[in-house]
């Protein structure tokens, strides 16, 4: 009865994260970032290399600071 209540509570969290986190792997690193609607879009995004362009016309994304992100993750390359 515990093992099932704990992997009950696991997968309530598992599933609140998908639903409020953006994680984004960037050419530095994972990179989380909280999203402006409760969806399973774009939960995990790659961010390495030129897809960076093609997620800038992503408007969930961009509301939820991945430019700033991006701009950042730039910054700590060089």
């Amino acid at each position: 009865m515990k093992k099932t209540i704990a992997l009950l509570v696991l997968a309530v969290l598992l599933a609140y994260g998908a639903l409020n986190y953006h994680f984004i792997l960037t050419d530095s690193g994972l990179s989380v970032l909280k999203k402006v609607e409760l969806t399973l879009d774009d939960t995990i995004v790659d961010a390495r290399g030129d897809k960076k362009v093609k997620l800038l016309l992503n408007p969930a994304l961009m509301k939820a600071g991945l430019k700033e992100l991006l701009r950042e993750a730039s910054d700590s390359i060089k």
